[in-house]
């Protein structure tokens, strides 16, 4: 089973994304922070990181920096509400930038579609 890692700051929202993966068949650790992110990645094996941007404390842009800093093959999906984040150029490290939407069925096929890629 692959492990993923949500990190978003909403309760109500990552509740939802933990439910809607899971249905898919992934193991779900959640972080609210960037700094729960890194020591969420540190304790566990990790296969891909969902990751909101605008956090309290250490942002989404900041963790993405960080994460790809210990392990720059660390597939990375930013899912944000904000689409004026793409133009930073610290986001293009992402494997994919998502709007978030009341539909998960983009968030959902873009997870599916970079592990199998990671298994090739």
């Amino acid at each position: 089973m692959e492990t993923l890692l949500v990190v978003e700051d909403d309760v109500h929202q990552a509740e939802l994304y933990r439910q809607e993966l899971e249905e898919e068949g992934y193991k779900i650790i959640m972080a609210h922070d960037g700094h729960e992110a890194l020591k969420m990645i540190e304790e566990h094996e990790v296969e891909l990181v969902v990751l909101d941007i605008s956090m309290p404390g250490m942002d989404g842009i900041e963790a993405l920096g960080k994460i790809l800093g210990r392990d720059n093959t660390m597939p990375v999906i930013i899912h944000t509400a904000y689409a004026h984040y793409k133009d930073n150029f610290m986001t293009w490290t992402a494997e994919h930038y998502i709007i978030k939407s009341s539909d998960l069925g983009e968030l959902k096929a873009k997870v599916r579609e970079v592990l199998d890629q990671r298994k090739q």
